[in-house]
């Protein structure tokens, strides 16, 4: 009998065991802020933990900061929508068609080798500043997406294609059966990705365009009156959005992964 409930309880033991690890790395990490805080001994450079949750705890609830983070929100989400969507489209069509692959090489490239902050800067140029950072993130995410999808569509098992192929399988099916369950821990992977930098990149558009109702304008306002603690209030509310998605995403990714799709 105890061998038999062994394997039920060694997983609960190992998700017991990593959240005390990294409860006591947080409270490390809390520890050394504080002490860093009272030896600087000024507020304006860094103020201590307790005194940000203070702030936090009076910022959050105001409909300045909900207004801002539903903004945010809206922002990254609309990117990372058009990140994924676009990015699996032209993955998948140039992991399976070499041409399409070496058509899009030359763009990916650029857009991995231009500055982030370059690209915000050129935006606000051409657009409006509420899609400034829907602009810079869909420009970074992309091709992260694009080449998951890629390398995604290039898993399949090539003799599962051949076969298909000798016995005239039509394309949709192949493509359904074969290529995209192949590709779908790809897939995943380069949306988690890109589902954080998303959020990253609006983030910082939004400090530069400072677009209405937004969590990096409340940080650049809070930098200008040398607010500190509120910077770090604004900064660590999209930290919590980054983190709750991200979260939220992979157990939408488990489900998925559990029920075969």
């Amino acid at each position: 009998m105890p061998s038999s409930t062994l394997p039920s309880t060694e997983p609960g033991r190992r998700r017991f065991s990593r959240l005390l690890v990294a409860s006591a790395a947080v409270l490390l990490f809390l520890l050394a802020w504080k002490a860093a805080a009272e030896v600087i001994g000024k507020d304006i450079i860094l103020p201590p933990p307790e005194r940000i949750l203070g702030i936090a705890s009076k910022l959050y609830p105001t409909r300045l900061f909900l207004d801002a983070l539903e903004g945010t929100f809206l922002r990254g989400l609309i990117a990372f929508g058009l990140s994924v969507g676009l990015g699996i489209a032209a993955g998948l069509a140039a992991g399976i068609w070499p041409l399409v692959d070496a058509a899009l090489a030359p763009f990916l490239t650029l857009i991995r080798a231009t500055p982030i902050l370059a690209l915000i800067l050129l935006a606000l140029l051409w657009f409006p500043s509420g899609f400034v950072p829907i602009f810079a993130a869909f420009l970074m995410a992309f091709p992260v997406m694009e080449t998951s999808a890629a390398e995604g569509a290039r898993a399949a098992d090539p003799r599962l294609l051949e076969m298909a192929s000798l016995f005239r399988v039509p394309r949709r099916s192949v493509f359904f059966r074969l290529r995209l369950p192949a590709a779908m821990p790809q897939l995943l992977a380069g949306a988690r990705s890109a589902l954080g930098l998303s959020w990253k990149v609006v983030v910082a558009g939004e400090v530069l365009s400072q677009p209405l109702r937004a969590l990096g304008t409340g940080m650049q306002n809070a930098r200008v009156m040398l607010e500190t603690g509120q910077v770090f209030a604004w900064a660590f509310a999209s930290v919590i959005l980054c983190g709750l998605t991200e979260w939220l995403f992979d157990l939408a990714a488990k489900r998925t992964a559990r029920h075969g799709l």
